[in-house]
């Protein structure tokens, strides 16, 4: 094993590391954004509103994120030119890829943690003769919200290591660094290794940072001693 190769090829992977940082983030803070009212909205009991979302989250989890990926990198031109659009870029596509999926999973993640609050909160709600729109903005998000991080922990973790197929797209990620040192050097596990070692940094960092939030925003459902 040579890793001085590693040493002289980390710029790359540095830039590769800010690629992907930036992309996973904000895919997530986009996809949680549109989660929120996509939750809402699959729970009511309008099926204007219901079956739509329904679909939208049924087909994005019931399909692999690199399959979303080729129909968005590749499928849009059959819908409208791309040519001096956003849609040209490899970077946007993978960005839309990536919002609609985590979107998808994080509603459903938010939707059972909805369904999972204890109706006293709700019922309380009312007797205070609060509207459902308050109800929602002052009760149920807020601890719905706290509730769903253990969950919503996983699925940050699972679009950080999910965004290793942008480098499919021609995007200079982590594992596009890894591919492109490799193909320089011939040198697959020291390439590899080193990019499952950054990735394996992050989720130590996201971990932790969850960790924190649960422990500040979920003490409150701990057991007293």
């Amino acid at each position: 094993m040579d890793f001085s190769l590693v040493i002289e090829s980390l710029p790359i992977y540095l830039d590769g590391l800010w690629t992907t940082v930036w992309l996973v983030t904000v895919s997530l803070i986009i996809g949680l954004t549109l989660a929120i009212p996509m939750a809402i909205a699959r729970n009511s009991k309008n099926y204007l509103l219901m079956v739509p979302t329904w679909s939208f989250i049924y087909f994005f989890r019931g399909t692999p994120l690199l399959v979303q990926l080729f129909l968005i990198y590749y499928g849009m031109d059959q819908f409208f030119p791309v040519k001096d659009t956003l849609w040209e870029h490899a970077w946007f596509c993978a960005l839309v890829a990536f919002v609609f999926n985590t979107s998808a999973y994080t509603a459903e993640i938010i939707r059972g943690a909805i369904n999972g609050l204890p109706q006293g909160e709700v019922e309380a709600a009312k007797a205070y003769g609060m509207s459902p729109f308050m109800t929602y903005r002052r009760i149920i998000l807020p601890s719905a919200l706290r509730r769903a991080l253990p969950a919503y922990s996983n699925e940050v973790i699972f679009m950080l290591h999910g965004s290793a197929v942008a480098g499919i797209v021609t995007i200079m990620d982590l594992t596009g660094a890894a591919r492109l040192v490799n193909s320089r050097y011939y040198a697959p596990f020291e390439s590899f290794l080193t990019a499952g070692l950054f990735y394996m940094a992050l989720t130590f960092i996201i971990l932790w940072l969850f960790k924190r939030a649960e422990k500040r925003f979920l003490a409150h459902l701990k057991p007293q001693s």
